[in-house]
């Protein structure tokens, strides 16, 4: 078990956005989950990387409670995520980008800005070796020198991938991952994600493409107005009439 949600519960003047929601995570699995808009799916998220405090309830992570974790201290324990609305620095470059997501930052000590030893400058090109190595796996490397801002949104998409794996986390959280994009940036994803499991990543993702949903999903939890109503594999889902009816018809 990666992960155990117990009981997590969120209210925002007065309406509980999320209730009672509990769920465990395996290790090395893909999971998918849905739910119409203003389900939960968000907030849970957002409780989850620490951008927001649940009201109650328990999360444990590799082991360890995680609980009012601040989102640095929950990088640095292993989660990393996205967000529906691409958080990149438009301005700086790709590469750029990459950089500033990587754990060890050699500039991080105000002496090391003015006096860079050999170790530093050793990080430095290790972490420029690294970041051209995941924008290689996302099939952008040849874009790394132009502005974030530049890039079709289907390869911002992907740069936003690439800046969660810099953090080398056993968990990554995907807001949305292909809501917007092109079949074959999709398919892109697709093998990104499928390669990341086979190398001991886990991946927990909200989405509403259900044919993407289906196919790549190990386990589905589907929730609604703040609660979990099922979980199964897709097959179960997609045999479940009340599932059917609401979310995939």
């Amino acid at each position: 078990m990666l992960l155990q949600l117990k009981n997590i519960s969120k209210s925002f003047d007065g309406t509980r956005a999320v209730n009672n929601f509990s769920c465990v995570i395996e290790d090395r699995n893909i999971i998918g989950l849905i739910g119409p808009n203003g389900a939960g799916k968000t907030t849970l998220f957002n409780i989850l990387s620490g951008f927001l405090e649940s009201d109650k309830g328990e999360i444990a992570f590799n082991g360890k409670n995680i609980n009012r974790m601040t989102p640095y201290n929950i990088t640095l324990s292993g989660i990393s995520r996205t967000f529906q609305d691409l958080r990149l620095i438009r301005q700086l470059s790709v590469i750029e980008n990459v950089l500033l997501c990587f754990k060890e930052q050699p500039g991080e000590i105000l002496r090391k800005i003015f006096f860079k030893s050999r170790l530093s400058e050793e990080t430095e090109a290790k972490n420029k070796e690294k970041a051209h190595t995941l924008l290689q796996f996302a099939g952008i490397d040849e874009k790394y020198n132009e502005p974030a801002g530049n890039l079709s949104y289907g390869q911002q998409k992907l740069l936003s991938i690439v800046c969660c794996l810099a953090a080398e986390p056993k968990l990554i959280l995907l807001d949305e991952p292909v809501a917007g994009i092109q079949p074959a940036t999709i398919e892109k994803i697709i093998e990104m994600l499928k390669a990341l499991v086979k190398q001991g990543t886990t991946i927990f993702f909200i989405e509403h493409n259900i044919n993407f949903v289906m196919h790549i999903s190990d386990r589905i939890i589907v929730m609604d107005e703040g609660e979990k109503i099922a979980e199964g594999s897709p097959a179960e889902i997609a045999a479940n009439a009340e599932i059917l009816e609401a979310y995939l018809s």
